[in-house]
């Protein structure tokens, strides 16, 4: 315990001491043309706020999910014999639930680009 504490410590510190030597190292707060948006160059028309369509969003949670199933299947394959007939039968069920999840993500359109 005291050196998962030991460890906290040390982690809050140089967290700290990192947010310290960068506000000491900083440059001085420059002119108000500097401190204005950048926009390659031209001066924004209207508002820099854009609407993204929920499909981007969507798309990518639907990555997020396939990608964090990859990392439960790679380890689980290199240990597969060792596991047994059990670990065969979830891993079943797990993949089983994300392909319906898929199948639905099909049918809602989550994965159409019109």
């Amino acid at each position: 315990m005291n050196a998962v504490l030991a460890l906290f410590v040390l982690a809050l510190l140089f967290a700290a001491g990192a947010l310290v030597t960068a506000w000491l190292l900083r440059p001085a707060l420059g002119y108000a043309r500097k401190l204005t948006v950048y926009e390659c160059g031209m001066p924004t028309v209207g508002t820099t706020q854009v609407k993204l369509n929920i499909r981007f969003y969507v798309f990518a949670l639907l990555f997020l999910v396939f990608d964090v199933e990859t990392l439960f299947v790679f380890p689980w394959a290199v240990v597969c014999r060792e596991l047994g007939r059990v670990a065969l039968a979830e891993m079943a069920v797990f993949l089983a639930i994300l392909f319906l999840g898929l199948i639905y993500a099909w049918r809602k359109g989550a994965l159409e680009w019109e």
